[in-house]
């Protein structure tokens, strides 16, 4: 059995994940926000778990990462895509590459770019964790960082919605105080992906005319160190 804790940070609107395998005792976060840290520490402790991995599905360009400070903290090792650039990462993850804690938790890396070159999923038994590539009724920009609608429109719509439709979706972020959805609830109800064509899409998302992300300057270069500043 596997326990799943869904952690919100007010000014990124970030989630994140911890993932607990209630057998060993043994789990993994996804997406950390150093500014939360200590509130991790604090769950951790309180659960009485070890922290084996932390994981990150992009570079992120709104928050810094906790990843560099809990690996100091905890000793955990730090997961990326193969396709990061970032330094400190102990494990890079090719796609359809899985990872095991025990039996009753797994990991799976899904190459989903997009929104960024380095944008990885992660399939958890019947939960998907989808950083910025898809969220609930929306996805993510295309617009830096490597970013391409094409690919993402590919890794959503012949990689993502291939997956069972009860399948839980978990988003990197939410701005509208929604926690997750499901592929069923995306493929029928998503505005930006419902009965559009791949051409349709790309000329969506190249014309969002979205600002300038605020902390993009800052957080790049230190997420491309893992957090270490």
């Amino acid at each position: 059995m596997i326990l799943v804790r869904q952690i919100f940070d007010k000014e990124s609107c970030n989630y994140t994940y911890l993932i607990i395998s209630l057998a060993s005792k043994k789990g993994l976060i996804i997406d950390p926000v150093k500014e939360q840290v200590e509130k991790y520490l604090r769950l951790i402790s309180e659960l009485g778990i070890t922290l084996v991995y932390t994981l990150e599905t992009h570079t992120h360009a709104d928050h810094i990462s906790g990843s560099g400070l809990l690996a100091q903290k905890l000793g955990c090792k730090i997961v990326m895509g193969q396709e990061s650039s970032a330094k400190y990462i102990d494990v890079f993850l090719k796609d359809g590459e899985t990872i095991t804690i025990d039996e009753d938790l797994s990991l799976k890396a899904i190459y989903t770019p997009g929104h960024t070159s380095d944008s990885y999923s992660y399939l958890i038994k019947n939960m998907i964790f989808t950083g910025d590539t898809l969220f609930i009724r929306g996805t993510g920009r295309c617009d830096f960082q490597g970013g391409s609608a094409k690919q993402q429109y590919h890794s959503i719509i012949h990689k993502l919605f291939t997956l069972p439709d009860n399948t839980i979706v978990y988003p990197g972020h939410d701005y509208n105080g929604m926690t997750c959805s499901s592929i069923y609830e995306e493929k029928k109800h998503n505005p930006r992906l419902k009965n559009i064509d791949e051409e349709s899409y790309v000329h969506l998302m190249n014309n969002l005319g979205l600002a300038y992300p605020k902390r993009m300057d800052e957080a790049v270069p230190v997420n491309l160190n893992c957090g270490y500043e």
